[in-house]
């Protein structure tokens, strides 16, 4: 499942259409991505506007059109937006074409359908993108957020409640994984048993670990550097980098999660 950082990538590679017009919109209107979506709507409403900017919001996108038509884009699983020029004849997965005038074609591929769009014509940003949780990096994401949350999940497991995305938007496992490591924080500990300190210490590292990613992965998909735990949490076998010590990988929270017992105690 893309995260934070991997949706910025490809929020980007849509970016060479930016102050293009929009000449047609191929689309398969039956598949389920387009579920509560008016596409004829959606069709009518981008043709001839310009697209005028993009956003990011944990793990989802929106592409601004003309003055009022905003195009939702979810990835799911295996969604990916792509750039192609103007002879490239959409493929059996690619559930979204947005042609430019200059040729350019904007393509939405989806092949296991997990994706979600979403389309509004509105001066006002809809509700599925004004309704969705404070950013992480934003003013409004504060300990006391965190710590409060905290409590209300007090008995469920650290891990778990990191991928809750009402709270944390664009949080995913690896992240989550990622962040436990740095902040020294056994996966399996008990939201509600976490000290002052470590809650202190688990908001640093969301945050530190979402910039890390948006920098690192988000600007071109760049490999992050071997003192991440990212490079060696994918397979068993791998080594902790900071006590050369085995990872461990289990399920936690129904989730596959990796850790370093020498580590994080």
């Amino acid at each position: 499942m893309p995260e934070l950082a991997e949706v910025e990538y490809y929020r980007k590679q849509w970016s060479p259409g930016i102050g293009q017009i929009v000449a047609g919109v191929e689309l398969h209107p039956d598949k389920r991505i387009y579920r509560g979506v008016d596409t004829d709507a959606l069709v009518r409403g981008l043709k001839g506007r310009p697209l005028k900017k993009s956003m990011t919001h944990g793990k989802r996108m929106c592409f601004i059109f003309g003055d009022r038509h905003w195009l939702g884009v979810h990835l799911g699983m295996t969604g990916k937006n792509f750039v192609r020029g103007e002879d490239y004849q959409p493929a059996k997965h690619d559930h979204l074409v947005v042609a430019m005038e200059s040729g350019t074609k904007l393509v939405f591929s989806d092949p296991r359908l997990f994706g979600r769009i979403h389309y509004a014509e509105s001066r006002t940003p809809p509700e599925w993108w004004s309704d969705l949780p404070a950013e992480i990096l934003s003013d409004a994401f504060t300990v006391e957020r965190l710590q409060n949350f905290l409590k209300r999940r007090a008995r469920a497991a650290i891990k778990a409640v990191l991928l809750m995305q009402e709270v944390f938007p664009g949080i995913g496992n690896w992240m989550a994984d990622e962040i436990l490591w740095r902040a020294r924080l056994h996966p399996a500990t008990p939201a509600g048993q976490l000290c002052k300190r470590q809650q202190d210490e688990l908001y640093r590292r969301i945050r530190e670990v979402s910039r890390d990613a948006l920098e690192v992965i988000g600007s071109d998909w760049n490999t992050p550097p071997d003192d991440w735990l990212f490079n060696h949490r994918w397979r068993d076998g791998g080594i902790c980098p900071k006590t050369g010590r085995p990872l461990v990988r289990e399920k936690i929270g129904g989730r596959t999660t990796c850790w370093s017992p020498a580590w994080q105690k």
